[in-house]
């Protein structure tokens, strides 16, 4: 007979089963993070167009599926889900009312892949290099 007691049984029933770094989960659209073969946040999902290394996955990985936070609006992340469709992969929204993530949608493969940077960066504009602000101690001391 397992180790398992009628309270283990209890708890599942009321909490539901239990789940392998729930925090990761939550963050990363319900998947974990080694799985993430890209990544977007939620303010460049909402930026016009799409980002080309985002494609160059869609196309690199036609096994993988694409996850968009459901929180965001279809109209922001429909070109990705155009552009997965017409490479037979397969799209999910996923909403959680109860994460805060700042993921907007994230390329994803059924095994462990483990990419190291999974993010864009996005490049500073010369507009918000020269609007570099002071620190307090430089305002402070003239320097």
């Amino acid at each position: 007979m397992s180790s398992r007691d009628v309270n283990d049984y209890i708890q599942e029933g009321i909490h539901g089963s239990r789940r392998v770094n729930p925090d990761e989960q939550r963050r990363f659209l319900g998947t974990f993070r080694e799985r993430v073969l890209i990544a977007l946040t939620k303010e460049q999902v909402m930026k016009k167009g799409t980002y080309p290394e985002v494609e160059e996955m869609i196309k690199k990985y036609p096994d993988a599926h694409l996850l968009v936070n459901g929180l965001i609006g279809h109209q922001a992340v429909s070109e990705y889900t155009r552009l997965a469709s017409e490479n037979g992969i397969h799209a999910q929204r996923v909403t959680d009312h109860d994460s805060n993530t700042d993921i907007g949608l994230l390329l994803a493969s059924d095994k462990a892949v483990d990419n190291e940077e999974i993010f864009i960066e996005d490049e500073k504009s010369e507009e918000q290099e020269t609007e570099k602000k002071p620190s307090f101690f430089q305002r402070l001391f003239g320097q």
